[in-house]
């Protein structure tokens, strides 16, 4: 409010001004609107526009002045403006200053519970922002609403999955005390590595097969690095399942 009242008083001063360019009403209260809305201040403030008179009295004729000079006046109009504190409001938003309320729909929770359900919302805003821009669910091309519903829940499984092959992958790395895992490029340490990072860790993973005249002759499997197997043996997955069943 002071910041704004603080510009208020700049464009009561340029009102006053022997020459103020802000002379329509319709640009005075565009100024004015802007302050209150850059502030925040227009449901503290109640600001008017008023119109006030300046007279001037002037000889009627030229000439010394005289005992019996007539003189004529010379009314101008000029516009200012005038604000007010709205102290019922002030009271009132004084009275929830400083509080952080909660709106929740399930009654068993106590005040703290949902607190801390509360602070687990930007692990859902992070899934919403990798629905839209990694798995790029968006734009829907689909007119049919059970089909529309379908592609959803096959992206729904999609985030289940990669959330839960993060979050086996960082009670491993907490219960073998692992603090990072090189999976960043150039081998940059990953304190909480995500699904992306660990898929494409096992992108390059590759099974030849040579064949001649329709046989056979050689498999070569996939030749896991170290640390693919380090994190094959953090998720429980065997190493035997990047080979071909005997």
């Amino acid at each position: 409010m002071a910041a704004a009242i603080d510009h208020l008083v700049d464009i009561k001063r340029r009102l006053g001004a022997a020459r103020a360019r802000l002379r329509g009403a319709a640009q005075i209260d565009q100024e004015v609107d802007e302050v209150l809305a850059r502030y925040q201040a227009g449901r503290y403030l109640k600001v008017s526009r008023v119109v006030r008179e300046e007279h001037v009295f002037r000889q009627a004729r030229r000439g010394r002045p005289g005992p019996d000079t007539a003189y004529r006046k010379i009314t101008k109009r000029r516009y200012d403006i005038e604000w007010t504190l709205d102290t019922e409001a002030i009271a009132y938003d004084q009275k929830s200053d400083g509080m952080y309320p909660l709106m929740t729909n399930d009654r068993s929770l106590s005040g703290a519970q949902v607190l801390i359900a509360h602070k687990g919302q930007p692990c859902i805003e992070r899934r919403f922002e990798q629905l839209k821009s990694v798995h790029e669910i968006a734009p829907v091309f689909l007119k049919n609403e059970s089909r529309i519903e379908a592609l959803f829940t096959v992206y729904f499984l999609a985030l289940v999955v990669q959330a839960l092959i993060e979050r086996e992958l960082r009670l491993a790395m907490k219960r073998h005390k692992i603090d990072a895992l090189p999976l960043y490029p150039e081998s940059r340490a990953c304190r909480r590595p995500t699904t992306e990072h660990i898929l494409r860790l096992f992108s390059l993973a590759e099974r030849h097969t040579l064949r001649a005249n329709g046989a056979t002759l050689k498999v070569f499997e996939p030749e896991l690095t170290e640390l693919q197997l380090t994190v094959l043996e953090l998720l429980g997955v065997p190493a035997r399942a990047y080979r071909r069943a005997s």
